[in-house]
């Protein structure tokens, strides 16, 4: 599992009209080539009336997964410089699709790699992105005398508080990043003064806006 890495915050939709023509962006963030299919074969129906519905995704740890489909425009001008956006922003598991409905006015190779580029990059924004962040879950059992002031200091700290469960003592979840789990433990055992129960538990992303 990668430590960190950059993707689409789910899906999306954006829209905007060059020279007569309707671009419609979607975005949505897959795991698979499969999922990649459907989600392209979705717009296609929703939009079977249009003049192409052009595609572009890159998935994979290492991006091994790169597919751009111009849909009957000319070649290289719609799916790959779609799927240029998607490198240059360094997002995995992210598909693209761009609608386009034709107004009349070509546009040209030129024009059309700038106009579905900035589809592309305008649905992506419209979307927002994510890094997500492998951390390891720690869990403090401490007794309610101590929840006021470790759930104060955890939330002052540059560690993220994940959840809190009220049982007959109370349990405390911390996101903490792999390799920061020693610092962790010496920091919440001074904090409780030995007090508390720490253990380790699951791991999982945790994602933040960028």
């Amino acid at each position: 599992m990668l430590h960190h890495y950059n993707t689409v915050k789910g899906y999306g939709e954006h829209e905007i009209n060059i020279e007569r023509s309707r671009f419609i962006t979607y975005v949505n963030r897959v795991e698979t080539e499969e999922e990649a299919q459907e989600f392209i074969s979705t717009i296609k129906k929703r939009h079977h009336d249009a003049n192409h519905n052009c595609s572009a995704y890159m998935i994979g740890e290492n991006n091994l997964i790169q597919k751009a489909n111009d849909d009957g425009e000319p070649s290289g001008t719609a799916g790959v410089p779609m799927l240029e956006v998607l490198k240059k922003r360094n997002l995995k598991d992210t598909v693209v699709v761009v609608t386009r409905y034709f107004g009349g006015i070509k546009l040209g190779a030129g024009g059309l790699i700038r106009a579905y580029g900035r589809s592309t990059s305008e649905g992506l924004n419209a979307t927002g992105s994510v890094e997500r962040r492998l951390m390891r879950i720690m869990k403090t059992t401490i007794d309610y005398t101590w929840l006021g002031k470790v759930e104060n200091e955890v939330r002052s700290s540059h560690y993220q508080l994940k959840s809190i469960h009220y049982l007959e003592t109370v349990e405390v979840e911390v996101y903490v990043e792999e390799g920061s789990k020693d610092q962790f433990i010496e920091w919440m055992t001074e904090l409780t003064n030995g007090q508390g129960d720490i253990q380790e538990t699951d791991v999982e992303y945790l994602e933040i806006d960028i």
